[in-house]
């Protein structure tokens, strides 16, 4: 009507969603890493990669949910 474009919303947030959870993949990793790398694992240091852990698992489980089929997650990428 005044020359705006339909945007897909949809298709915007899905791929957001989709950038979250590999960088929050990517935090989890370096976490594991880093508490594998530490003789003296602390509590702190135990709860850090439980919570990166926790936030990537939401945040997979809401792409789930809505049904995001891509490239960008690999059927391997969660193991339990």
């Amino acid at each position: 009507m005044f020359g705006f474009k339909k945007k897909d919303f949809k298709k915007i947030y899905d791929e957001e969603l989709l950038n979250s959870i590999n960088l929050l993949k990517r935090d989890w990793d370096q976490a594991q890493q880093t508490q594998m790398a530490i003789a003296d694992v602390d509590d702190q240091i135990i709860a850090q990669t439980e919570l990166a852990k926790q936030k990537y698992e939401f945040m997979y489980r809401q792409a789930r949910k809505r049904d995001i089929k891509n490239d960008h997650i690999q059927s391997n990428v969660y193991d339990h």
